[in-house]
């Protein structure tokens, strides 16, 4: 899992980075010129921000289901619940990440769609920052965030596949004491 899921967040934090450097090279959007260019970056954008939404929700699934495994195995076979506790706490910690990367996420195509000046949402003054600006400043918060996001995600993966290697070890030690197939 822990490949798979680095190739996704590689292609996802790409897909963002591109979005990211294509908005930083709009000049004036109100210039007809820029349209294509604004055009870019919001599909790009959108994206960038489903690719990332699925690989979050593709790792707290990963999550979900192992657990089950973990703690229907660590019943059957009466193993210490410290695996299926650890797996949880693992899964606790990156809800809190991920919720926080989603909503950042979420937020920057919020931003993104105030900045569009034919958007008649506008936060231009607040702050005595422009819409853009406000934008960029989120945008740059969520990136970072994803990426932060990304490498506890992996790290957490890795280990959740250790403790299921060290399940596993336990489930063959107990059926080959007792006799049954591995």
């Amino acid at each position: 899992m822990a490949r798979i899921f680095l190739s996704l967040t590689i292609l996802g934090t790409l897909l963002i980075g591109v979005a990211f450097f294509f908005g930083l090279n709009i000049g004036d959007p109100r210039e007809i010129t820029q349209a294509k260019a604004v055009d870019t970056h919001m599909m790009l954008g959108l994206g960038g921000l489903m690719f990332a939404t699925l690989i979050h929700a593709i790792v707290f699934t990963y999550f979900m289901g192992t657990g089950r495994w973990l703690e229907e195995t660590s019943l059957a076979y009466k193993l210490p619940s410290s695996f299926h506790d650890e797996s949880r706490q693992l899964k606790s910690r990156l809800l809190i990440k991920i919720t926080g990367c989603l909503l950042l996420l979420i937020l920057t195509g919020a931003m993104g769609a105030a900045a569009d000046p034919a958007s008649p949402v506008s936060f231009e003054g607040a702050l005595k920052l422009s819409d853009s600006t406000v934008h960029l400043i989120v945008a740059s918060v969520a990136v970072l965030l994803n990426v932060l996001t990304g490498i506890a995600e992996f790290q957490s993966i890795e280990r959740n596949g250790g403790i299921i290697e060290e399940v596993l070890g336990e489930v063959r030690r107990i059926r080959t004491e007792k006799g049954l197939p591995v």
